[in-house]
């Protein structure tokens, strides 16, 4: 088994505190994200359980087995870094069996790896290769091949894609995501790009200077975030957030004065808020669309208008200075300067309390 467990990891450099008490736990064969902004912790998480970092409080297990004090090179783990990191004077074949040489690896049980790893990657015809020969994305492949011939029992990506441009990001991720279902390894791959996290994942952790705000399945995190601060982080666009005020409450839930004539009414429990809280509506931008033929409407003018062809993306800005992003169809007629509505079913509004912790919605039944 390759189960990965923090429990209670926390890691100071001198006086200053970069992980605050993580406890998390990753199944043998889980697909596992660190996801969040730049500086937040997930790298140095991602050392700790390599080994390239030690452990100021906690304990970490791999296996079932204590690792605070375990060598790197003895924990079973293999880890692909952002750089690519080859000899440019070897060519693939002796880049990739380069560990395996100083394992003490039989020598042709060493072919054997490097040869399957080869396969896998579509990396036969390169093995004669230099890296100079080769695009980045044939690289990167490279960089993981050295990793699959150890056989680890944990695979580490530490934002593997970064280097690449954005055609080989994408096929670069389809291969890792084909690669994964492969191997069945466990797997924990950092990344700032919560696209890659989306598509990648079983299971993310979001990271937000240093603790962990959530962790859970992909479409649980878009589709219920437990605050502000995730809600924000997944999905792209990132959400569109409105300040409201609640001014009644009652059996049906609240209503929320959100700068428009008409408050919205969100089915939420009775005593979730009283009248005079301050509060936050989230909305997505797939979810708002130019008019009114939804539920809660807001008024604006458009600020910039994003055509991508199959979908175009209208900035709005309200009176009170908020900006929205309304995703409308690629033909959208939107110009620059005018006045629009635009709306929003209220089944899909997410609703936030002073210190950003989403409210629990309820259902039409329960409202009933």
């Amino acid at each position: 088994m390759a189960d990965v467990s923090l429990r209670g990891v926390s890691k100071s450099f001198g006086k200053v505190e970069v992980l605050h008490d993580i406890n998390l736990e990753v199944k043998d064969g889980e697909f596992v994200v660190f996801v969040g902004p730049s500086g937040c912790g997930k790298s140095t998480a991602l050392r700790i359980i390599a080994g390239l970092e030690e452990i100021t409080k906690g304990e970490l297990y791999i296996g079932g087995k204590l690792m605070n004090e375990v060598p790197p090179a003895d924990r079973g783990i293999a880890m692909v870094f952002q750089s690519y990191a080859l000899y440019p004077h070897m060519t693939v074949y002796k880049n990739m069996a380069f560990g395996l040489k100083f394992a003490k690896t039989n020598k042709d049980e060493a072919d054997r790896r490097v040869r399957e790893a080869a396969e896998i990657l579509k990396l036969t015809p390169y093995l004669e290769r230099k890296p100079r020969d080769l695009s980045g994305g044939q690289r990167q492949r490279v960089a993981i091949g050295r990793a699959i011939v150890r056989e680890p029992a944990v695979f580490l990506f530490d934002e593997p894609l970064s280097n690449l441009d954005a055609a080989l990001r994408i096929n670069t991720r389809i291969e890792i995501a084909k690669l994964h279902r492969s191997l069945k390894a466990t797997t924990i791959y950092v990344t700032h790009d919560q696209v890659e996290a989306m598509t990648l994942a079983s299971k993310i952790v979001v990271i937000n200077q240093g603790r962990v705000e959530q962790v859970g399945p992909p479409l649980e995190l878009y589709h219920h975030p437990q605050n502000q601060f995730v809600a924000g982080f997944i999905g792209s666009p990132k959400m569109n957030f409105v300040a409201g005020k609640v001014v009644s409450v009652d059996a049906r839930g609240l209503a929320v004065d959100y700068g428009e004539p008409q408050p919205v009414l969100i089915r939420i429990g009775v005593d979730s808020a009283r009248p005079g809280d301050v509060v936050t509506l989230g909305i997505r931008p797939e979810h708002m669309g130019e008019g009114a033929q939804f539920g809660m409407t807001l008024t604006g003018t458009v600020e910039a208008v994003e055509h991508l062809g199959e979908a175009s993306y209208v900035h709005v800005r309200r009176e009170d200075g908020t900006l929205l992003t309304a995703r409308s169809p690629g033909d959208s007629e939107a110009q620059v300067g005018a006045p629009i509505t635009v709306s929003t079913a209220i089944d899909h509004l997410h609703l936030f309390d002073p210190d950003g912790l989403a409210f629990s919605r309820r259902s039409k039944a329960d409202a009933a």
